[in-house]
C-alpha cells in the first residue's frame, strides 16, 4: 500500500476541482432526501409509508432519467444537457414544500426525470483527467468523498429539519444542490479527450465536448488499457456498448446496493430492537466511516481486483453482524462490513472504464446510476421481508447470500468467458498459420 499514489491526483486540478464539486453537491442532496420524509410525515402528516412513496417516485424517475441524461452528455455536451434541468429543478422546488401530497409526489418525480447527472458527470472528468494507472486510486477518492457527503449530508438535514419550518427547510436544501449545479455548469470541465487522440479503447472520442489539455495523460491510457474483450465487437453489442461482460459489471453494482441497501433497514431494526434507536446515527456514522478508510486503502493498493471479488467479500463480511449480541458488538461488526463498501462501487466505474469507449462513456454512467438505484429499490425489501420473518439477523443473512451467489456466478462467468476468448484467439491463430502455409 502506498498512501503517495494520492499525491500526483491531489496535484491535478481537474481531478481536486471534480472531488470538491461532488461533496459540495452531494451534501444537499442527501440533506434534501431526509428533509423530504420528515416534510411528508410532519408537516404534511403523512405516514412512513406515504413519506416512502414519494421517495420511491423520485427514485424511479432518476432510475429512468439516467440512460437518458448520460446519452445526451455524449451527444450534446454538459451545458447544453445540464441548463434545462436547472430550470426544471428551480421550478419544481419552489412550488413543491408549498403543496399538497399527491401534487408533490409529482413534483419530485418530475425533478427526478430532470436531476443534474453529477454522479456521471464528475466520474467523467475524473476518468478523463488521469492516466489510467491512476484511475483507481483518483476514482477511490471520489468514493471517498462520497462518503463524506453521506455522512454529512443527513446529519445537517435532520438539524434543519428540526430547526426550521420543514418547506422552508426543503426549499433551501433543494435550492442549494441547484446552485451547486450552476456552479458546475459555469465550470463547464471537459468530460472527454481530444477527438484526435483517442479514448481508452483507442478509438476516437467524438464527443461534441471539447479536448483537454490533458494529450500525454490520454495517449497513456489508451496505451495502458486492455483490450475490449472479443465480446465487445460492435456487431455483438446492444446500444454499441453492452456486452456481456459490461452487463456482468451491472449486475455486480446492482448487487453491490443490494447488499447496502438490506444492511441498512438492517442496522435500524436491529437497534429497535436492542432498544438503542438512539444509536442509528452514530452507528450508520461508523458503517460509512468503514466504507471511507476502505476507499482510501484500496486506492492506495498497488492493484485492482476483480469487482466480482470485492462484491464476495462485502456480502461475506457483512453476515457476521447477525452474530452480534448488543450494541458494542454490533457496531464493531458494522463498521467492519463497511470496509469494502467504497471499493466494490469503484471496481464496478473502474471496470466499466476499461469496457466501454469514451464516446460511450455518459450512457455508460447513466445506466450504471440506474443498476444501482435499482439493487437499491429491491434490496431494502428483500431485507425488510427476511426481519419480518425472521428478526432482524436474517435482513444481513439474507442480503449477504444473494451477494455471494451472485460474486460467486460471476467469478465462473468471467473465467470461461475468458478461456472460450483464449481458445477462439488460439483458432484463429492457427487458421492464420494454415493459409499462410497455404500461400506458400
Amino acid at each position: 500500500m502506498d498512501l503517495g499514489a494520492y499525491r500526483p491526483v491531489l496535484a491535478n486540478r481537474d481531478t481536486r476541482t471534480a472531488l470538491l464539486l461532488g461533496f459540495l453537491i452531494r451534501v444537499p442532496m442527501w440533506a434534501g432526501g431526509v428533509i423530504l420524509t420528515l416534510h411528508v410525515v410532519s408537516t404534511l402528516g403523512r405516514s412512513y409509508g406515504a413519506a416512502g412513496l414519494v421517495t420511491a417516485a423520485s427514485t424511479v424517475a432518476v432510475a429512468v432519467s439516467g440512460p437518458w441524461r448520460g446519452r445526451l452528455l455524449d451527444r450534446i455536451g454538459l451545458r447544453r444537457t445540464v441548463g434545462p434541468s436547472l430550470v426544471v429543478q428551480v421550478v419544481c422546488w419552489s412550488i413543491a414544500p408549498w403543496v399538497g401530497y399527491a401534487p408533490l409526489i409529482g413534483f419530485a418525480a418530475l425533478a427526478g426525470l430532470f436531476v443534474v447527472p453529477t454522479f456521471s458527470i464528475l466520474r467523467q472528468v475524473i476518468i478523463r483527467s488521469v492516466p489510467s494507472e491512476q484511475r483507481r486510486t483518483a476514482l477511490s477518492l471520489d468514493s471517498s468523498a462520497t462518503e463524506l457527503s453521506f455522512m454529512a449530508g443527513p446529519a445537517i438535514g435532520v438539524w434543519l429539519a428540526t430547526s426550521w419550518d420543514t418547506a422552508w427547510a426543503l426549499l433551501v436544501c433543494e435550492l442549494t444542490s441547484v446552485a451547486a449545479g450552476f456552479v458546475l455548469w459555469v465550470v463547464n470541465p471537459r468530460l472527454t479527450s481530444d477527438p484526435g487522440e483517442g479514448d481508452s479503447n483507442g478509438e476516437s472520442a467524438g464527443d461534441p465536448v471539447a479536448g483537454d489539455e490533458h494529450g500525454e495523460a490520454a495517449r497513456a491510457e489508451a496505451i495502458a488499457a486492455p483490450a475490449v474483450p472479443g465480446d465487445a465487437a460492435p456487431s455483438r453489442a446492444i446500444r454499441g456498448f453492452i456486452t456481456v461482460p459490461v452487463a456482468a459489471v451491472y449486475l455486480a453494482a446492482a448487487c453491490s446496493t443490494l447488499v447496502l441497501s438490506g444492511t441498512d433497514v438492517s442496522i435500524v431494526a436491529a437497534l429497535r430492537s436492542f432498544e438503542a434507536t438512539g444509536s442509528i446515527g452514530w452507528v450508520l456514522a461508523l458503517w460509512g466511516a468503514g466504507s471511507l478508510v476502505g476507499g482510501i486503502v484500496y486506492g492506495a493498493w498497488h492493484r485492482s481486483f476483480s469487482v466480482f471479488w470485492l462484491l464476495g467479500g462485502l456480502a461475506a463480511t457483512t453476515a457476521p453482524v447477525a452474530l452480534a449480541v448488543g450494541v458494542p458488538s454490533f457496531a464493531v461488526l458494522v463498521t467492519v462490513s463497511g470496509f469494502l463498501c467504497a471499493p466494490t462501487i469503484t471496481a464496478t466505474v473502474e471496470q466499466l472504464s476499461r469496457h466501454v469507449p469514451e464516446r460511450f462513456r455518459g450512457e455508460m454512467m447513466g445506466w450504471h446510476g440506474s443498476a444501482m438505484t435499482a439493487g437499491s429499490a429491491v434490496g431494502a425489501p428483500v431485507a425488510g421481508f427476511a426481519i419480518d420473518q425472521g428478526g432482524w439477523q436474517w435482513g444481513f443473512i439474507v442480503v449477504s447470500a444473494l451477494g455471494v451467489l451472485v460474486a460467486a456466478a460471476g467469478l465462473v462467468g468471467s473465467r470461461t468467458s475468458r478461456r472460450a476468448t483464449a481458445r477462439a484467439a488460439a483458432t484463429d491463430s492457427e487458421h492464420g498459420v494454415a493459409a499462410a502455409s497455404m500461400e506458400h
